[in-house]
């Protein structure tokens, strides 16, 4: 790929703009709808939420002001986009967050595209269980295998909070997967 500052140049004019974006898509679509769905869980809310995400990215490219990596900046915006979906389903159903992602886990195993066992549905549960930047810092790093230095810079903040979250979520969710 092209040097990142020249491909959001392509990106951003009106004659190279289609077919850069269409590289965009194919570089990140699969990367993002896996950070998506590790968030909400659902197949078909993954996908609604990567669209919502690539329509904020084309929408807002021109303020993309380069202090981060473009990779980084789409993941703050899948990341947000994710969050506030769950949210409003939350809302919308009537139910807390925590409630409607207990629910989304049980339905885990009619989800045609999910293929985990009883243990990956305890290790889903476990993550529910934690707080909301413990379960995203657990997510990125051990599913998605993104480093510490990637993840400070879609959520904003260091490397040392990062890790320690990381650490605190692993023992959570072992003693989770211990005592259940």
């Amino acid at each position: 790929m092209l040097e990142e500052k020249d491909f959001i140049e392509q990106l951003l004019n009106p004659k190279t703009q289609n077919e850069s974006f269409q590289k965009l898509l194919f570089e990140y679509q699969k990367p993002l709808y896996n950070h998506i769905r590790n968030i909400v869980l659902n197949h078909d809310d993954a996908d609604d939420v990567l669209q919502n995400t690539f329509i904020k990215v084309f929408q807002h490219l021109k303020n993309f002001k380069g202090e981060s990596k473009l990779f980084s900046w789409m993941y703050r915006i899948a990341t947000n986009e994710a969050l506030t979906f769950l949210n409003q389903k939350a809302k919308k159903n009537g139910i807390s967050s925590e409630a409607l992602q207990n629910k989304t886990i049980d339905n885990l195993k009619s989800d045609s595209y999910f293929d985990g066992d009883a243990l990956q549905i305890k290790l889903q549960k476990a993550i529910a269980a934690l707080p909301e930047k413990q379960q995203l810092v657990f997510k990125m790093k051990y599913f998605e295998e993104l480093k510490y230095e990637d993840i400070s810079e879609i959520l904003g903040t260091s490397v040392g909070a990062l890790k320690a979250s990381y650490h605190h979520a692993v023992k959570k969710i072992e003693a989770f997967i211990t005592n259940n």
